[in-house]
């Protein structure tokens, strides 16, 4: 009966010409359901280890650019948490100091996800993992080690960090080591090795069977075609964006493009201001440097530029990291009603450069990343509670769900899934007889 009542109700309207079409949606609210949707994935997150106390923690809602209730506001669903060790001597001594840096680190995402927020915050080693994690509601915690550095010349170190959970490791930071150039040696024309080193050449094929991504964002050009023709898996650019629109070493160019697509690797465009319109960037940057200083001296701060970090004491480094949000806050709110403030960098100049990667190489090798906490940044997406704001922008320029999904982590959790199938075959063929 209710069945027949319905089909005259259907039959009335149709009779009467006052069917009711579907409101069309608006390009944000299009834009909402395609990031409530898919899986975000940001590869690079430096991390300080005073966040990561008892009373302290990224369950909080701290001034770090990342922390569990940012990345709920903003929709951002996996955080890889960087292990990073700045560059030092090429020396035993050396390797002691950053290896307990590194292992700090490593400790202080545990606690993390074990101790401090187990309910919030989960680690994933796979792909299966991450999705798993982001099913039940949790955030995700991924690792990736930022200068191999700590490693120091015992190749058992890789094995131990993969057991620990890193899934990438870049071989270089901002100076030569022990396994390979930088992209920093462009500047002085100074290099150590020939690209790798033959430890490095070990290294690839050592990351290679464990199951590790290798990340090339800060080698040399030579050390990344190096590493690309020994590998037997794909690579990552964990947070590089276009040379030809930025022209910095931390880069890649069309060539080393070209050669992530043939290598079946992922670039993920990277959030730097210094990286995506050195014009722009610049004159940003000399605007700001003296209100920055003006803000620090007001508030009885030593500052620096983030260029000196290098040349920092540890207690400086950690002043540093520790009050830098609060400063470029205070001084962002101090110039926006100013007139002749340089523009900032922004969404529109970040996703300029994943339109010119998709372009040249294609959807299946572009992917996304903000170095939040180590100099990433930029208006629009200042920090993880903005995320949204990059899925919007894909959207108004014509991406669609499937390319969206695959920028914003499918592209990169189908390497992790080829380099960990490469790993399985390798340590197969380790035990026929």
């Amino acid at each position: 009966m209710k069945h027949f009542i319905y089909s005259l109700a259907i039959f009335g309207l149709y009779a009467c010409g006052e069917t009711k079409q579907k409101p069309e949606i608006s390009m944000e609210e299009r834009a909402k359901a395609i990031h409530e949707k898919v899986i975000t994935i940001d590869t690079h997150d430096d991390i300080n280890v005073k966040n990561f106390t008892d009373s302290i923690h990224y369950g909080q809602r701290l001034e770090s650019q990342v922390n569990i209730p940012k990345m709920k506001e903003g929709g951002l669903d996996v955080a890889w948490l960087i292990v990073y060790t700045g560059q030092d001597t090429l020396t035993d001594e050396g390797y002691a100091k950053a290896s307990v840096n590194a292992i700090d680190k490593f400790d202080a995402i545990h606690r993390l996800c074990e101790k401090l927020a187990p309910d919030e915050i989960e680690l994933a080693l796979t792909s299966a993992d991450v999705r798993r994690i982001n099913a039940s509601g949790k955030k995700v915690a991924m690792i990736g080690v930022e200068n191999a550095y700590p490693i120091g010349e015992d190749m058992a170190n890789f094995e131990k960090y993969h057991q620990l959970g890193a899934r990438y490791i870049s071989l270089a930071h901002n100076g030569h080591s022990q396994f390979s150039n930088s992209n920093t040696g462009e500047a002085d024309g100074i290099w150590l090795h020939n690209g790798l080193s033959e430890l490095g050449e070990k290294a690839v094929i050592e990351m290679n069977r464990l199951g590790i991504m290798i990340d090339v964002s800060h080698p040399s050009k030579e050390a990344m075609k190096q590493m690309i023709a020994l590998s037997k898996a794909p690579i990552i650019a964990s947070h590089s964006s276009a040379r030809a629109l930025c022209d910095h070493s931390r880069n890649l160019d069309d060539e080393q493009l070209l050669l992530m697509k043939e290598n079946g690797g992922v670039v993920q465009t990277v959030a730097f201001s210094s990286y995506l319109n050195t014009k722009k960037n610049d004159a940003r940057s000399t605007y700001m440097k003296a209100i920055h200083k003006q803000v620090a001296d007001s508030l009885g701060i030593e500052w620096f530029e983030f260029k000196d970090f290098s040349t920092l004491t540890d207690e400086q480094k950690e002043k540093f990291i520790k009050n830098r949000p609060k400063v470029l806050g205070i001084a962002k709110n101090l110039v926006a009603g100013r007139a002749d403030t340089p523009a900032s960098l922004n969404v529109s100049d970040f996703v300029d450069h994943i339109d010119y990667m998709v372009e040249l190489i294609g959807v299946d090798h572009v992917g996304i990343s903000s170095d939040f906490d180590g100099g990433g940044g930029i208006e629009g997406w200042s920090d993880a509670s903005e995320t949204f704001n990059v899925t919007l922008e894909l959207v108004k320029r014509g991406y669609t769900e499937d390319e969206i999904e695959k920028l914003w982590g499918g592209n990169l959790l189908r390497v992790l899934d080829e380099v960990q199938a490469v790993a399985k075959t390798m340590q197969k063929d380790q035990f026929i007889p």
